[in-house]
C-alpha cells in the first residue's frame, strides 16, 4: 500500500482492507509512521512515536473489532496507555507514565485500533489553540501553517487532517474536540455526559463538564467508534441511556423532519466573524433544502454568572491536576514549568472555598435546567462552531504573563463563544465541516441535541454529509502529497 492510497481510506475502510487480508496492520502502522516522520517536522502534532510498541501489539493479536489494524493517535491528557510516556502539555508533567490503561484505552484496543504516538496539547488542556512551550514549537494547521490547529485536542486533528492516521483519541472540556474539527476540516463529536467511561482514575472530569472521545474523517467512523467504546465502567458516577439501536445502524436511517433552532448570536455578545456567519446561513438554507423546519432562536441565561462558573471550575480543576502532576513526576510547581496563564489559573484555583466551587456546579445546573427547557420545543440547535476562522498563531498566548485567570477565561471563550454551553449541561454536540472561508479554511458548524440522543445528531450529520460532502477535501501538507509514496 502506498502513502496516497492510504490516505484515500477512512477508518471503516481500512479496517476492510485488513479483514479481505487486501493490507496487513504492519503496514498500516508503518505508512503511518512514514508519514509522521515526514509530516510532523512542520505540523508539530505528533509528540512521540511508539512503533515498536505497536508492532508487538500486531505481534501479539489484535481483537477482532470493526477497526482492526487501523493507526491511532492518543492525545497526551486524560486518558492514558501502559507505559506510555505523556507531558499532558506541560514541562512540570513531562515524561509521566501510567501502570495501567485507562478503561476508554482499553476499550479502544478492543476495538481493534494500533497505537502509533500521542499527540500535542495545550498545558492540562486549558486553550483553544496548541501551542504549549513543552513541544518547542506550535503545532500548526494542515490547511495554513500561519494558522492555529485548535485546541485542546489539536494535536490529534491536525494529524488526522494531514492523513496520518483516520480518527484520533481526543477529549472536551469547553469545546476541546469541538474547537479543532472545526479549524481541520473534521467530524467532531462530544457525546452525552456518562457517554464515555472515564474510569478507574476519574469520576466526573472537571466536576462534568468534561468528556473523551475521538476527532474523525467521517461521520460512519465516528458512529462506529461510539458504539465499541460507549457505556458505564465499574463503579461509575452515572451513566447516559443506551440507545435503543447501535448508532452505527441507526445513522443509516434518514432523521424524520427535525425543528432546528439556529443562532450566529452568543448569548455572552462576542462578535462572529462575517464569513462564519456566512457559512451559518448556507448551512440553513441547506437544512431546510433538506425538508428540516428552521427558526432562529437560543436559549438565554446569565451570561457573566455563567462565564464566572467556568472560572471557577476550570481554575479548581487546574490547580488539582497541577498538584496531581507534582505528586507524580517528583517535581515542585513553579513559573519555571508552568506556563505564564496557567500559572495565574493556578494560583487563583487555589485561593478558591469550596463554597465558591459549589456556587459554580449550581450556576452550571441552573443553565442546564434553562437550556433543557429550550430543548422541549426544538430537536436540534445550530451555530458556528467558533466565532470565526482558525486563529493565526500566537492569538492564544498560554504565555502572557500580564493576564490573569478570569480575562484568560474570557479570551478562549471569545474565540469559542459556542461550545462551552453544552458542557455545562452535557448534551451531544458535533461540528461537521460544512463552510470554507475565502482563504480555503475550515469553518465548522455546530449541532447540539437533546441530552443522550446522539442518535439524531448523527443521523443528521450523515444526511449532511451525503448532501455536502466533505471527505475529498485535503488540506496543503497531507500524506497523499508527499513525494515519498511507499510506506517504510
Amino acid at each position: 500500500m502506498n502513502i496516497s492510497e492510504y490516505t484515500k481510506y477512512d477508518g471503516l475502510g481500512l479496517a476492510e482492507l485488513v479483514k479481505k487480508k487486501e493490507v496487513t496492520p504492519e503496514e498500516l502502522v508503518n505508512t503511518s509512521v512514514n508519514i509522521i516522520k515526514e509530516l510532523n517536522p512542520t505540523l508539530n502534532a505528533v509528540a512521540s512515536i511508539v512503533e515498536e510498541k505497536a508492532l508487538e501489539e500486531i505481534k501479539n493479536g489484535l481483537p477482532k473489532g470493526p477497526f482492526e489494524g487501523v493507526p491511532f493517535l492518543i492525545k497526551e491528557l486524560v486518558l492514558h496507555a501502559k507505559g506510555i510516556p505523556v507531558s499532558m502539555g506541560s514541562k512540570l508533567a513531562e515524561g509521566i507514565t501510567f501502570p495501567m490503561d485507562s478503561e476508554l484505552m482499553a476499550r479502544f484496543r478492543k476495538a481493534g485500533v494500533v497505537t502509533v504516538g500521542t499527540t500535542t496539547t495545550p498545558e492540562f488542556g486549558y486553550n483553544a489553540t496548541s501551542e504549549a512551550t513543552v513541544y518547542g514549537k506550535p503545532t500548526v494547521n494542515p490547511w495554513d501553517t500561519n494558522h492555529s490547529p485548535g485546541g485542546s485536542s489539536g494535536g490529534s486533528a491536525a494529524a488526522v487532517a494531514a492523513g496520518i492516521s483516520p480518527l484520533a483519541h481526543a477529549n472536551d472540556g469547553g469545546g476541546s474536540i469541538r474547537i479543532p474539527a472545526s479549524c481541520n476540516g473534521l467530524v467532531g463529536l462530544k457525546p452525552t455526559r456518562g457517554r464515555i467511561p472515564a474510569g478507574p482514575l476519574n469520576s466526573e472530569p472537571l466536576n462534568g463538564i468534561a468528556i473523551e472521545f475521538a476527532v474523525s474523517k467521517t461521520v460512519r467512523d465516528t458512529a462506529t467508534l461510539l458504539d465499541a467504546v460507549a457505556g458505564p465502567d465499574i463503579g461509575c458516577y452515572g451513566w447516559a441511556e443506551p440507545p435503543t439501536m447501535p448508532f452505527a445502524e441507526a445513522m443509516k436511517k434518514a432523521p424524520k423532519p427535525l425543528k432546528i433552532a439556529w443562532t450566529g448570536k452568543p448569548v455572552s455578545g462576542a462578535p462572529v466573524d462575517e464569513e462564519c456567519l456566512r457559512a451559518l446561513h448556507e448551512t440553513v438554507a441547506l437544512c431546510k433544502e433538506l425538508g428540516h423546519t428552521v427558526v432562529e432562536a437560543t436559549p438565554q441565561y446569565d451570561a457573566e454568572a455563567f462565564s464566572m462558573a467556568t472560572v471557577r471550575i476550570w481554575t479548581a480543576n487546574i490547580h488539582n491536576m497541577i498538584n496531581g502532576a507534582a505528586t507524580l513526576s517528583n517535581r515542585t510547581p513553579s513559573e519555571k514549568n508552568i506556563e505564564a496563564a496557567i500559572w495565574a489559573c493556578y494560583q487563583y484555583g487555589k485561593e478558591m472555598s469550596a463554597s465558591q466551587l459549589l456556587d459554580a456546579i449550581d450556576t452550571n445546573a441552573a443553565v442546564s435546567r434553562i437550556t433543557g427547557q429550550f430543548f422541549q420545543d426544538y430537536d436540534v440547535l445550530l451555530s458556528p462552531t467558533i466565532a470565526t476562522p482558525p486563529a493565526p498563531i500566537g492569538m492564544l498566548n498560554s504565555n502572557n504573563p500580564k493576564i490573569s485567570a478570569i480575562e484568560w477565561t474570557e479570551q478562549i471563550f471569545t474565540y469559542a463563544p459556542f461550545t462551552n454551553l453544552f458542557n455545562a449541561t452535557g448534551q451531544p454536540s458535533i461540528s461537521l465541516p460544512l463552510g470554507w472561508s475565502t482563504k480555503g479554511l475550515p469553518i465548522g458548524m455546530q449541532f447540539t441535541g437533546r441530552f443522550a440522543d446522539e442518535t439524531t445528531l448523527l443521523q443528521l450529520a450523515a444526511q449532511l454529509e451525503q448532501a455536502k460532502p466533505w471527505k475529498e477535501k485535503k488540506p496543503f501538507i497531507h500524506g497523499s502529497n508527499l513525494k515519498t509514496d511507499s510506506y517504510a
